[in-house]
């Protein structure tokens, strides 16, 4: 009997020795060297002269947890708060798709053209509570104060830090102000009336509205309205004006029935148009008017010393 192997019909059934695949990675490839982590007093040099990469490593440096991360970091912002405390802080809180990133682009591009200096937006992104992670893609509505040579903006996530903001706020304040960025915006979460956390590291805390999102006891709330030194309504344009006076309206009236705060500043109400760019110089009026005032009558300084408690 003739052996199978010699049989044609078993012929398809051999199994051909494969020949060798190449590695899917290039025998070419050299792999770079991890760069070595600046010392602290190269960091303190970088950020004080002004570099934005120098400042940005130093800021995920601060944000991160490694151990031997944290102990740079410390001595880093040491060596950077004699140099801070130099800026105009403004907190900047709303219920998500009020429009605060919209409102940061065209907000940030009025200071600087007004007011000049630099700024620096912290835009705290929430993190999923399943996968740990965060879009941080706050940025992308600010177009143009992304590519504004004097504005830098970091989106940071809020990693499960509650009130609005993330762990290590208050220590990016501080390195940013050290890289000689004057105005510092902190774009909140938007998570509600929990925001209380970021009324503790701003100078001003501006809350943005929607018309025509609930009834006159939101308003009444305690909380968050509470902190607010001045009210914007957004989205004042087109069919909306009429009901953003109202709702305008309805917050001075509820504003009323709050004891006046500690700055002895009577918290305004105001409305405009982040997207259609009007009303924004009289919201930045207000900001002024309202540092001038606490200036003035020395709770600025005395909110600043509570705060660095």
């Amino acid at each position: 009997m003739e052996h199978p192997e010699n049989n044609e019909a078993y012929k398809g059934l051999t199994v051909n020795q494969g020949i060798e695949q190449p590695s899917s990675v290039s025998p070419y490839l050299k792999r770079k060297p991890r760069k070595a982590l600046p010392t602290p007093a190269e960091f303190v040099e970088g950020i004080t002269r002004g570099d934005v990469t120098m400042l940005s490593r130093a800021v995920t440096l601060v944000e991160s947890v490694k151990p031997e991360h944290q102990t740079v970091a410390q001595e880093v912002i040491e060596k950077c708060l004699p140099h801070a405390g130099q800026s105009m802080r403004v907190g900047i809180s709303g219920v998500p798709g009020a429009g605060k990133s919209t409102s940061i682009d065209v907000f940030g591009l009025h200071v600087l053209k007004e007011y000049g200096g630099k700024l620096a937006v912290l835009a705290i992104d929430p993190s999923s509570e399943r996968s740990k992670g965060s879009i941080l893609g706050d940025k992308t509505r600010m177009e143009k104060l992304a590519v504004h040579p004097d504005a830098f903006i970091r989106p940071s996530p809020s990693a499960g830090s509650l009130g609005g903001v993330a762990r290590k706020t208050r220590e990016t304040i501080i390195l940013c102000e050290a890289a000689g960025f004057d105005k510092i915006f902190v774009e909140t979460v938007g998570v509600g009336q929990s925001e209380t956390a970021v009324h503790s590291m701003v100078d001003f805390f501006l809350l943005i509205q929607l018309a025509g999102t609930g009834d006159e006891l939101q308003g009444i709330k305690r909380g968050i309205m509470e902190m607010a030194d001045g009210i914007v309504i957004n989205k004042a344009d087109g069919d909306n004006v009429e009901r953003a006076r109202l709702a305008a309206t309805q917050f001075r009236n509820a504003l009323h029935l709050f004891p006046l705060p500690d700055s002895g500043w009577e918290p305004r109400v105001l409305t405009y148009s982040g997207f259609y760019d009007i009303g924004v110089k009289e919201v930045w009026d207000m900001v002024y008017q309202y540092i001038r005032f606490v200036k003035d009558n020395g709770y600025f300084d005395y909110r600043r010393n509570e705060q660095s408690k």
